[in-house]
């Protein structure tokens, strides 16, 4: 059971590849209903005077992936930002940099998840209110997966949807980078990673691309 709260110094001599093995066997455990556990109020008392994260996992909004719970993290390991198809943004990317940058997080994980919603709207090119121009986050993967797969370019196409699922990860990757110069130049400092995986809503295991 953990009980001891990520310190300053813990975080420090974490490296970018540890920190993503440490959360690949977290995942593990939960596949295995194996969770450590957690003192969570030993936990909430050594937090209130400052945070270490180890990692920034970017997240879809949907109620099926709990990140901590997924990944086996307990209070003060990882930063979550949280958005419907797992997208940048300026909001996005400004957390991202203060996760790495600011707090000293080591990873940055884009986690997509099998039959995203959002992903499966913009497949159909749904407009909705805000929804609209939320989803046109999304359609660069939508397009780039129409010349990637046969079939209708729709959601009742599961492997087109697979496909803009594992695109929009990667495509959200490259703007990270293209985006951030100073996430870019960490990772290219090695000081961090930037890595995108998967979540599959029947095996409860994280897919690394």
């Amino acid at each position: 059971m953990k009980n001891i709260a990520i310190t300053k110094d813990v975080q420090s001599a974490f490296t970018p590849n540890g920190v993503l093995q440490d959360l690949l066997d977290g995942n593990q455990r939960f596949v295995d209903g194996k969770p450590e556990g957690a003192d969570n109020g030993s936990l909430v008392n050594q937090t209130t005077s400052g945070q270490y994260p180890k990692a920034v996992v970017l997240s879809c909004i949907d109620s099926r992936v709990p990140v901590e719970t997924v990944l086996d993290q307990a209070i003060g390991d990882i930063f979550v930002a949280r958005v419907a198809g797992n997208f940048e943004n300026t909001d996005i990317l400004g957390s991202l940099e203060y996760s790495c940058n600011v707090a000293g997080s080591k990873l940055i994980l884009v986690l997509g998840h099998e039959s995203c919603g959002a992903v499966k709207a913009a497949c159909d090119g749904v407009e909705l209110g805000n929804i609209t121009a939320m989803l046109e986050n999304i359609m660069p993967a939508v397009r780039k997966s129409a010349d990637e797969v046969e079939g209708e370019a729709n959601s009742s196409n599961k492997e087109f949807v697979a496909k803009t699922v594992a695109n929009n990860v990667r495509m959200t990757i490259d703007r990270i980078r293209s985006k951030s110069q100073i996430l870019a130049e960490m990772e290219d400092n090695g000081e961090i990673a930037i890595v995108g995986g998967v979540y599959s809503l029947h095996t409860g295991k994280v897919e690394m691309l």
